[in-house]
């Protein structure tokens, strides 16, 4: 989570919501690795004095908890909810880290993972067996042979 932020604006763009999407689809209903306090391994989220962000003491809006009744996400809502007692966060935000919540999810999904990398392999396996033909191929063509 520290590099959650580089220093050209696409790349940690792209980061930013490659992470929040991944919360999303497959470990929602958490936060931070272990819990929300791991924040502050983030120079943009700490909640120490050196730190000038708007996000300090807060939380990506991926950890918030939706509000059905908003249609439109409100990416501000982890603002300075670490600044508030623990017992107040449950309301606002997860407090499940998501290593607890992947090995929650991994054994009720393992099939659909086994599959997934099954296909991913065979894809790889189709690609290098096409990508060897086309050097047989030209090998053949330059050595003046017909195929």
């Amino acid at each position: 989570m520290h590099y959650y932020r580089y220093s050209n604006a696409e790349v940690s763009c792209w980061y930013k919501y490659l992470l929040f999407s991944y919360n999303i689809v497959f470990w929602n209903h958490c936060c931070g690795a272990q819990g929300p306090d791991d924040w502050d391994f983030n120079i943009y989220f700490n909640c120490s004095s050196e730190s000038k962000s708007r996000e300090k003491c807060g939380v990506p809006f991926s950890c918030c908890i939706p509000d059905p009744a908003q249609k439109v996400v409100n990416t501000q809502c982890g603002y300075d909810v670490r600044k508030k007692s623990k017992s107040e966060w449950e309301n606002q935000i997860f407090v499940k880290g998501c290593i607890l919540a992947l090995e929650a999810w991994l054994p009720r999904n393992i099939y659909i993972v086994a599959g997934v990398f099954i296909a991913i392999s065979l894809l790889q396996i189709f690609g290098i067996f096409l990508a060897r033909t086309l050097i047989s191929d030209i090998e053949a063509v330059k050595a003046g042979n017909a195929f």
